[in-house]
């Protein structure tokens, strides 16, 4: 009896290329700079607090108008 070996086809994204691999490492490189960039500058200035200036007397010297 003869013996019947059944290889299949290679797909084009089968062979062995490591294109997605790379484009993916670029992307995670690229959206870590832009946390590094922008996320975290936001988020100290998010979490310094609010200025107030109040001061220290206040002039309500309330003059009625003559008719």
């Amino acid at each position: 009896m003869p013996t019947i070996i059944n290889n299949p086809p290679q797909n084009a994204s089968d062979s062995g290329s490591s294109a997605g691999l790379i484009i993916g490492i670029i992307l995670a490189a690229v959206l870590v700079f832009l946390f590094f960039a922008y996320g975290l500058p936001a988020l100290r200035e998010r979490n310094s607090g609010t200025n107030i200036n109040v001061p220290d007397r206040i002039d309500v010297n309330v003059s009625k108008p003559s008719n």
